[in-house]
């Protein structure tokens, strides 16, 4: 027995000094044993060959048959393995499968297990409307677009300006003079050609309020006046929509998740009136730093992301406050007021 293994670890290492490959060295070793056997089988009892192999034949065939067992053993978790293998972008198949470019376009938002294959078809699934294609509504669109939501719908009556290019990022300045909902879906569908988009080149209305909502899953109102902020809120509350709503001055930002229907207030439990507009001056009036809607604009497509796909804590019931000049976040919590006249008691 003792020769069988010299000869075993010779054959081995003399593989190994030559660069045979391991399976080339198991082989080998495998064939030194059926030699083995066969010097047992064939020899006759007390052959000095056979006593110094061993002398029974039963050991080794026994030790083989344990080496095929962990052979086999070792092949079949290999193959169960390969089977159970994590998703990845290059694995993942949902219903209504995504195409090569898609997989891997969105691969880093796949993996995340947050969101994976499911996450990432209920992005494409989705219709998200977004009100204003201002500053805040362009990096919002953006990254909406980029994330791969499917449709995203854009309403804005206003037209592309020289002073608007240096925080409404989602436009250029070959497109001054342009209504803005155009140049957002120029913007979009050179980003991204799985996206459809839905301009929309008017003013919202309370005649078309509900129609236009009604036909989304989801709305970010990034505008700048308040009467318009009221009326996507009484039309997202009477919808049971949720609203993702933002607002920027000078240095600062903020914004909410308005979601009565969750159990969140909507945005008049917050602010019950507008205030008075020489205590809110406009972005004309007051300035605002031009990379600051960047900032809270991609926080509103982050919600949007999060209430898609069911990942995370959204900012229902929370105000978060950004303050750029000082590089502070402060988070206020809110909560519904009864006597509330758009989701409240005081309701119509």
């Amino acid at each position: 027995m003792m020769m069988v293994g010299v000869m075993a670890a010779a054959l081995w290492g003399i593989g190994a000094l030559m660069g045979a490959p391991t399976r080339a060295r198991w082989t080998m070793i495998g064939l030194l044993f059926v030699a083995v056997i066969f010097v047992q089988l064939a020899l006759p009892q007390g052959h000095p060959l056979r006593t110094a192999t061993g002398g029974d034949a039963r050991f080794w065939a026994l030790l083989l048959g344990l080496a095929a067992l962990v052979w086999i053993y070792r092949r079949g978790l290999l193959w169960l393995r390969a089977r159970a293998r994590p998703e990845t972008a290059e694995t993942v198949r949902v219903a209504g499968s995504f195409s090569d470019g898609e997989l891997s376009r969105y691969a880093r938002q796949i993996t995340l297990r947050e969101i994976g294959g499911p996450g990432q078809k209920a992005l494409r699934d989705a219709k998200v409307l977004v009100v204003g294609a201002g500053g805040l509504g362009s990096p919002a669109l953006q990254y909406l677009g980029a994330t791969g939501v499917g449709t995203i719908g854009v309403i804005d009556d206003d037209v592309v300006e020289a002073a608007n290019l240096a925080r409404q990022v989602i436009h250029t300045d070959a497109r001054i003079g342009m209504p803005k909902v155009f140049s957002a879906n120029e913007a979009l569908t050179a980003q991204n050609p799985f996206v459809t988009v839905r301009p929309y080149h008017r003013r919202l209305t309370a005649e078309v309020a509900a129609e236009l909502l009604g036909d989304y899953d989801l709305v970010l109102d990034g505008t700048d006046n308040f009467e318009t902020r009221y009326l996507v809120n009484q039309t997202c509350v009477r919808l049971g929509k949720p609203l993702i709503a933002a607002a920027l001055t000078q240095w600062e930002g903020q914004i909410s998740v308005y979601d009565p229907a969750q159990g969140a207030p909507c945005y008049a439990c917050v602010f019950p009136q507008s205030p008075d507009p020489s205590l809110v001056p406009s972005c004309a009036e007051a300035g605002v730093l031009g990379p600051l809607p960047g900032v809270v604009g991609a926080m509103m497509a982050v919600e949007a992301v999060k209430i898609i796909t069911g990942a995370g804590e959204t900012l229902r019931g929370r105000l978060l406050i950004y303050d750029a000049l000082y590089g502070e976040n402060r988070v206020i919590g809110a909560k519904r007021r009864p006597d509330c006249a758009v989701c409240g008691a005081g309701a119509d």
